[in-house]
């Protein structure tokens, strides 16, 4: 087994915010695609509701297994190498899910697939915290804005070349020309180094860590429930016709990703407590109105201010990663990912209970509670 890498070049300039930003834009290209496929893939292996529910859950499965992993082999062999394996596992697995008819394959391909994913994303957030931090400027807002770009592309790019008429097969084939492509011009400036702390390749996270882990999996929950919950809600209790249902997921899309693009002005203007205190603040606003007032055009208004809230909170969370002091990095940024990925999977789950249990407008004001206390701990936290 190779050594691990402790040489280290200069200090990361320009030519590596470019590729980190182009790294981030490689793993949200690379999860959207996979959305347009899966009524495909769900007519093919001849799948009801809750068996491709129980499905999905094996992306997730493979994602939270290998952000820790991820962690180690970065601050083992370097983000460069370990974020190329993980776009390649991508890339291998985007033709099976095209293809797959059977439950077996699909259970197997999704969990390759989910960690491939966990890999990049980990991996990518773990360089982007030391190019912050070595930039000695704001920059993780811009980095996450480029995830939400590459997923807005993915998916719709998927969904167009479907429209004209490709096969799954052929849209993908697409995709992962354009990934590799990415790929190839991103990697001669990723870092070929890891995280520079020492420490155990696993840790239960602990101190600041967790409670900024627990944050991220509040908002992730509540991005979790725009996504999954927004069109059901807007459809049985706004009495939108459904084929216009998904415009709550597509108002907090759009405000999520233009403030994270303006995000890193933002934050410099007016600090990262403020940018919690008032982005959660605005989120709790946003989904309280959109769940209480009456008619289903001030419910997307509402939705338009979550993602506005929520745009630039993770990204400010992962900028203080860097700054502790409590855990190494490369185990504390992995950490705080799957707890962020937690909430976006445990949580729609959740909701489902409560609104069963009660009702889906009480779920959603649980949540908005819950981002109310997002923002007030972004007075407790010093980011």
């Amino acid at each position: 087994m190779t050594a691990a890498v402790t040489q280290k070049p200069l200090v990361p300039g320009r030519l590596e915010q470019s590729s980190t930003r182009l790294a981030f834009f490689i793993a949200g290209f690379g999860v959207a695609a996979w959305a347009p496929l899966v009524p495909y893939a769900k007519a093919r292996a001849g799948l009801d509701e809750a068996t491709l529910g129980l499905l999905l859950l094996c992306l997730g499965a493979g994602s939270i297994l290998a952000m820790p992993i991820a962690g180690m082999l970065a601050s083992r062999y370097g983000c460069r190498k370990v974020t190329i394996a993980g776009t390649l596992l991508i890339c291998l697995a985007l033709p099976l899910l095209a293809t797959a008819s059977t439950v077996a394959l699909l259970i197997a391909t999704l969990f390759v697939f989910g960690a491939g994913l966990g890999v990049v994303d980990s991996t990518v957030n773990l360089q982007a915290v030391i190019v912050e931090r070595a930039s000695g400027r704001n920059m993780m807002s811009g980095f996450h804005g480029l995830f939400s770009v590459g997923g807005i592309a993915g998916a719709a790019g998927v969904s167009a070349l479907l429209a004209l008429g490709l096969t799954p097969l052929w849209a993908i084939a697409v995709v992962i020309v354009l990934l590799l492509a990415a790929l190839a011009k991103a990697a001669p400036h990723l870092l070929p180094y890891g995280s520079e702390s020492s420490g155990p390749a696993f840790a239960i996270p602990h101190g600041v860590v967790l409670f900024i882990g627990v944050l991220c999996f509040i908002v992730f929950l509540a991005e979790g429930a725009m996504l999954d919950w927004s069109a059901v809600f807007l459809s049985a209790e706004k009495h939108i016709g459904d084929a216009y249902a998904g415009l709550g997921y597509a108002a907090f899309a759009v405000t999520m990703t233009a403030g994270r693009l303006l995000g890193d002005t933002l934050v410099r203007r007016l600090g990262p407590t403020r940018v919690i205190v008032l982005g959660g603040s605005l989120a709790a606003l946003g989904l309280a109105l959109a769940t209480l007032a009456p008619g289903w055009e001030v419910a997307l208004l509402g939705y338009a201010l979550v993602g506005a809230g929520c745009s630039n909170i993770v990204p400010v969370l992962y900028s203080a990663v860097g700054k502790q002091t409590v855990m190494p990095e490369h185990i504390a940024v992995p950490a705080i990912t799957t707890l962020g990925y937690a909430g976006i999977l445990a949580g729609p789950a959740a909701i489902g209970f409560v609104a069963h249990a009660s009702s889906l407008s009480a779920a959603f004001l649980i949540i908005a509670a819950l981002l109310v206390a997002v923002a007030i701990s972004g007075r407790i936290l010093r980011v």
